[in-house]
């Protein structure tokens, strides 16, 4: 039986943990060679082995810092140079801070720019070409996959989030810029816009015991949190041929929560 990314090579960054774990797993049940990067090099192996254990093939490298523009082009050359030019970049790293406007230091502001947005170009500047010439070779092209967030598209009254709000907002901006700029070259770029997750990252601060966050569930329409094998599943979805048509588009995957209005 055919699976939908047999013979697709797959970049995907935050493979350590998470979403990028989660996608790792997924993409590699589908088919894919996983070749994944992250800073967490013991994170990173312990993903490798999951993929491996059910029978998965992902290959890591050395730690790679996604911040650092020529340790990631040394990343996708290495990957390029051993396994083929990439089929399908899975941009998942990112980490956080929150804070009100009134509150938020400029430090964290910086932080929050760096490690949301600049952490998520990079890799797709240093990829491109490896992704168009992969397009070239192969009918249905090549496939990108970014993850905004709720936060891009909504407001919140309980989370102070201006800067977290501020970059994914402009994920999903990038998304359907990189699609004109993918489209000539048959790239397609896509989104997906989780709501609140239940990942390691997400238990420490959204759900953690005295975040108000912690009940937001309740006004969920699914009335419950995502995993994140739910988000993996759709950007396996979006990275697949069966989404040939689909570009420049931001899947919501938040169990309806922004697309109904407060208790309702």
């Amino acid at each position: 039986m055919t699976r939908r990314l047999d013979g697709r090579i797959a970049l995907i960054t935050g493979s350590a943990s998470g979403l990028g774990r989660a996608a790792a797993l997924q993409f590699a049940d589908e088919g894919a060679v996983i070749l994944g990067a992250d800073i967490d090099a013991a994170g990173n192996v312990a993903t490798q082995e999951s993929v491996r254990r059910v029978g998965g093939s992902m290959h890591v490298g050395d730690p790679v810092d996604l911040l650092d523009e020529d340790g990631v082009r040394a990343w996708i050359t290495s990957a390029t140079a051993r396994h083929g030019d990439p089929d399908i970049l899975y941009a998942s790293a990112g980490v956080t801070r929150f804070g009100a406007v009134d509150e938020v230091p400029m430090d964290d502001w910086d932080f929050v720019m760096r490690h949301e947005l600049d952490i998520v170009f990079i890799p797709v500047k240093q990829a491109w070409a490896s992704l168009r010439r992969s397009a070239a070779a192969r009918a249905s092209g090549s496939a990108v996959v970014l993850v905004g967030s709720t936060a891009g598209v909504r407001g919140s009254m309980t989370n102070r989030r201006v800067a977290h709000a501020v970059t994914k907002g402009g994920i999903i901006a990038m998304t359907m810029q990189l699609a004109a700029e993918g489209a000539g070259y048959n790239i397609r770029v896509n989104c997906v816009s989780p709501g609140i997750i239940r990942t390691p990252a997400t238990e420490g601060d959204l759900l953690a015991p005295d975040s108000p966050m912690r009940t937001a569930d309740e006004s969920v329409p699914l009335r419950r949190f995502g995993r994140p094998d739910e988000v993996a599943r759709c950007a396996a979805f979006l990275a697949s041929d069966e989404a040939s048509y689909v570009t420049g588009a931001n899947l919501m995957v938040d169990g309806g929560w922004s697309a109904v209005l407060p208790g309702g």
